[in-house]
């Protein structure tokens, strides 16, 4: 399969898609980028959703193909205690199961129509910013945990009258459901979707040693601890483990060791956006590289500020880990971006990973329109966040680089290679892309392009 390649007339345009960034002083620009391409890391996101049904056997091998560096995949588990990688754990927007209920009864009673029950929140109301009241949480009787698999309510978001992954076995899964694509899915190609069948852990580790034999390059694994206490408590319902046990990141760990993956130097990096799920895998012996995402909900793009708190269920889902919201602490992702936020992180994790938003300032500087629409944004700058955390030794990782026009600033002109060569000459480490192609064309511009900067260099980036 090809690569997406750049045409002449792109060729032709470089000098104008490097686009000039903003960074404080000459020490950050040589702190950020020590040497040329500073090890840039293309790490396929589900594989190659752009084209591929995401998380799918031919999606994975398609970023192989292309040039990924890293094959990306969420982690969950099954009726039966088995890990597989689908982005959701209930199933309508990312597998064919409308479609199988329809003549397989078995699926369609299957469907969860319990409501989930409102929980209070346990900080102090008077805390400024506090978001909503109340959450909703999948434990319909407090006196039963099984009525965990009555509801489908996942990390306080509520998706009744939908499948869940762990209401079914892996085999009846690989007999009857098929990967789809989700993100920007009305614009992607449809025809295979419901084709290939969903993948365990495994099966994506298998793909990832047969892509590297076949290319010769080494091509890691990148999993996720997706929604850890949902997933925990699915299991322990399940009769995958006991009251206060972890049986999913038991099995995460469980399989990384029998593939002898466990160390510093092995191709694979453990993620989470909750760090609970992180330091308890350290305190179980994890030995990998680790990174701690971060997420947000939207962006005032007439200051640049991420907005953590919606004053709906989204402020619980996105603004928070959830494990936060359970134990009471009221912050926000942006607290992870402190000072005490990122030397905390850097006790049990190698690499932080924030929303792409979180990395740059996107500004809409006219301060006209709807000031959270990115199509009038002019202005996109580097902040203090890359050369904070490389000053404590951290790298950063950033999500999620699409190439369809409704996540592009309007500064990019819908091309996004000009952002991703804005990332990279700010110094980032490594990007997360449905659009692997897009991300190496763009590295490989970016590597001839910018030369190596030393401390005592006063010049900025020399550009094309």
């Amino acid at each position: 399969m090809k690569k997406e390649i750049l045409s002449i007339l792109m060729i032709a345009l470089l000098p104008k898609m490097l686009l000039a960034q903003e960074v404080t002083t000459k020490d950050d620009i040589a702190f950020n980028k020590t040497k040329i391409g500073h090890n840039i890391l293309v790490i396929g996101h589900r594989g190659y959703p752009g084209i591929m049904p995401e998380e799918t056997r031919p999606s994975y091998e398609s970023a192989a193909t292309n040039g990924a560096d890293y094959l990306e995949l969420d982690l969950h588990m099954t009726k039966d205690c088995q890990l597989i990688a689908r982005h959701n754990p209930w199933m309508k927007d990312n597998t064919n199961i409308e479609e199988v209920a329809k003549t397989n009864p078995e699926v369609a009673k299957r469907k969860r129509t319990t409501p989930g029950r409102y929980v209070d929140i346990k900080w102090q109301r008077e805390v400024k910013d506090h978001g909503p009241d109340k959450y909703l949480t999948d434990l319909v009787d407090p006196n039963d945990y099984k009525s965990r698999l009555k509801a489908l309510i996942v990390d306080g978001e509520d998706h009744t009258n939908d499948w869940a992954v762990s209401d079914f076995t892996l085999k009846e899964l690989k007999d009857w459901i098929g990967g789809t694509s989700f993100d920007a899915a009305t614009d992607r190609p449809s025809s295979l979707n419901g084709k290939f069948p969903i993948l365990t852990f495994q099966e994506v580790i298998d793909i990832a040693k047969e892509e590297t034999k076949r290319t010769g390059r080494t091509i890691g694994i990148y999993p996720e601890s997706k929604n850890p206490i949902w997933n925990n408590g699915q299991a322990i319902a399940n009769g995958c483990g006991t009251l206060g046990s972890h049986p999913f990141e038991d099995s995460i760990l469980k399989v990384i060791e029998k593939n002898n993956l466990n160390s510093k130097e092995s191709p694979i990096i453990v993620q989470s956006f909750d760090p609970q799920s992180l330091k308890y895998l350290r305190s179980k012996g994890l030995k990998t590289r680790v990174i701690q995402l971060m997420d947000g909900n939207n962006v005032d793009y007439y200051t640049g500020k991420v907005i953590y708190n919606t004053n709906n269920y989204l402020t619980f889902v996105s603004g928070r880990p959830y494990s936060w919201t359970i134990e009471g602490n009221p912050d926000y992702f942006g607290s992870m971006f402190t000072p005490a936020g990122l030397k905390e992180i850097a006790t049990y994790a190698d690499i932080i990973g924030p929303w792409k938003m979180e990395v740059m300032t996107f500004l809409n500087t006219k301060k006209t329109g709807n000031r959270n629409d990115i199509k009038l944004v002019n202005s996109v700058k580097p902040n203090e966040v890359i050369a904070n955390a490389h000053r404590l030794g951290l790298l950063v990782h950033s999500f999620t680089f699409r190439n369809e026009k409704q996540y592009l600033a309007g500064i990019y002109h819908n091309q996004p290679i000009n952002e991703l060569l804005d990332f990279y000459e700010a110094g980032i480490d490594g990007v997360f892309t449905d659009y692997t192609g897009t991300a190496i064309d763009a590295r490989g511009i970016f590597e001839g392009a910018i030369k190596p900067l030393s401390s005592t260099e006063d010049s900025n980036l020399t550009k094309l």
